[in-house]
């Protein structure tokens, strides 16, 4: 177990500001989603009980891609448990998740930051690759290329965009608005 002193000047903000942007619902929504991928109930009474030791997260990514993480320590020592976390980190920036929308060790395992767990975890829902279950979160847009011919291309020149004024480019720059200084 990890004791940290309290937090005190712009760190006590910084703190403040991290936990007001907790959602219960968004972390319900994230809990239920994990339980129902690996296939069984999480056993606490929060996300950080629940996530702590990273087993469940390590069975998560082994669910969507498996193989991800080849051995998960069942161990309670303290850094076995976050040795899962790292694993899971890893496994998830090699199945997809940038490295902006990952979270640190310590933010599950001392739970600094659990509102950034909560987000590294929806970002990983996102990800679709080959895993065919339930996703959660908002849906990454998939790519729509169009091909256009040379002659709607042509057709599209004739076109004066509101951005271009009157005159295709013109702008008002000549144009003095109001009295002008006299010296």
């Amino acid at each position: 177990m990890s004791y940290r002193a309290t937090k005190h000047g712009f760190a006590a903000e910084a703190q403040k500001k991290v936990t007001a942007k907790h959602n219960p619902e968004q972390e319900k929504e994230v809990l239920d989603w994990i339980e129902t991928v690996i296939g069984e109930s999480l056993s606490g009474s929060s996300a950080k009980e629940k996530l702590k030791d990273g087993i469940a997260l390590c069975k998560l990514i082994n669910k969507l891609q498996p193989g991800s993480v080849a051995k998960i320590n069942e161990s309670k020592m303290a850094f076995k448990q976050m040795e899962n976390i790292s694993k899971f980190l890893a496994a998830i920036g090699k199945y997809g998740v940038s490295v902006t929308d990952t979270f640190q060790t310590v933010d599950l395992y001392e739970g600094q930051n659990m509102v950034q767990v909560i987000c590294t975890i929806e970002a990983l829902g996102r990800q679709k690759n080959n895993f065919t279950g339930p996703t959660i979160g908002v849906k990454i847009a998939t790519e729509n290329k169009r091909e256009f011919t040379e002659e709607q291309l042509a057709a599209g020149q004739t076109v004066t965009s509101l951005q271009m004024g009157s005159n295709k480019g013109a702008t008002a720059s000549g144009i003095n608005f109001g009295n002008t200084r006299h010296m």
